[in-house]
């Protein structure tokens, strides 16, 4: 059972590459950004953006990003700079930062609002030996510190699994900068694997601070043939005390199933 929560703690502990954040937490901010592609690069004076085509390379700092083409939409400043707002980027889309790497289709960062968008068929997430996928999309507030993968979310890591509909991550930031991770909460069908058990409920949520888990609502856990059942379930990591509870409101009690000649025995 602490294998299961402590996969929940580190399955999301990534960084979202340097190049796509506010330039107070952001040492790269105010780096130049160079953009290079094989085909053309337009600059529209009128309409204020430059639009990149065919294997487009985009460096700032320590981030790359590399796509089929780009389009940087920008403000002159007063001190004849040019302060780019939103960054659109389209076809066989990667960023590749010293934490991470992120692949998808399009990308969208509106810098404005530090939000970014990123959509795919193949989207996916490489960060420090875990791989993290979704259907439908990751999106990010920078401000915020939150992350979301939306979509049959899946994260894997040394051969422990977590699914669910949504998973949502909440960071801290220091005064140097980096992130530490929050609070991580996974939403609907939610299904830990681990090589010796299998859990599931609909909700799941890690507090950092407390160093506790909590699963609810039709909690399940299976090891080989023994199941325990309960409305929810809490994992101290501190103490290594795991506990099930049932449901007193409509009579549900908890349910343990053990099976004394199994290879397999609950913890």
């Amino acid at each position: 059972m602490v294998k299961i929560i402590l996969t929940l703690c580190i399955i999301f502990h990534f960084y979202i590459p340097n190049g796509w954040a506010q330039a107070s937490s952001n040492p790269d901010s105010n780096k130049p950004m160079e953009i290079t592609a094989d085909e053309s690069l337009e600059w529209h004076r009128t309409e204020l953006y430059f639009k990149a085509n065919k294997n487009v390379k985009a460096v700032q700092g320590a981030t790359t990003l590399f796509s089929d083409i780009l389009k940087a939409k920008y403000r002159d400043s007063k001190d004849g700079g040019m302060d780019v707002y939103t960054i659109l980027a389209s076809g066989n889309v990667k960023i590749i930062s010293a934490q991470s790497k992120v692949y998808g289709d399009k990308a969208i960062y509106n810098i404005d609002k530090g939000f970014a968008v990123i959509t795919g068929n193949n989207l996916r997430l490489v960060s420090d030996g875990q791989v993290v996928t979704a259907r439908d999309k990751f999106q990010y507030w920078v401000s915020a510190g939150r992350l979301e993968a939306l979509g049959n979310a899946k994260a894997v890591r040394l051969g422990d699994t977590l699914e669910a509909d949504k998973i949502v991550t909440i960071f801290n930031e220091d005064k140097h900068g980096k992130r530490t991770l929050k609070t991580l909460e996974a939403f609907g069908n939610v299904v830990i694997t681990t090589p010796d058990e299998v859990l599931t409920s609909e909700r799941a949520i890690y507090n950092a601070a407390t160093d506790i888990a909590e699963l609810h609502e039709n909690v399940k856990i299976t090891r080989g043939p023994n199941i325990l059942e309960g409305n929810r379930a809490q994992v101290n990591l501190k103490t290594n005390i795991s506990k099930i509870f049932g449901s007193g409101d409509n009579g549900n009690r908890v349910r343990g199933v053990f099976y004394p000649n199994s290879k397999i025995k609950p913890e």
